[in-house]
């Protein structure tokens, strides 16, 4: 009985000694980890830009057809159009001052 709880101490320590030897600098992976998302950053304000230029074109086609059609809330399709745009170049802006990026 003696020797196998000698060899679950064993086992035990053989276990948590691996786990310390094994174990990775959590700075550095925090470190790795925001140099990364900083990397993509770019490359996602570039897309956000894209996304608004053509919701600008979809939005301009839409009020086109409005205006020749004849409706009478061009007005307000126009600005909600406008306003979605406006919004995403806003808000990749302030993405990008907020993160110092």
């Amino acid at each position: 009985m003696r020797r196998k709880i000698k060899m679950l101490y064993l086992l035990v320590f053989m276990f948590l000694t691996s786990l310390y030897v094994i174990g990775q600098d959590g700075n550095a992976g925090i470190m790795d980890a925001n140099q990364k998302v900083r990397s993509y950053f770019q490359t996602g304000t570039q897309l956000m830009y894209a996304i608004g230029a053509i919701v600008g074109l979809i939005g301009a086609v839409k009020v086109y057809s409005k205006w020749n059609a004849g409706d009478h809330d061009t007005g307000k399709v126009a600005a909600a159009w406008f306003g979605s745009c406006v919004f995403l170049v806003v808000v990749v802006t302030v993405i990008k001052a907020f993160f110092g990026i």
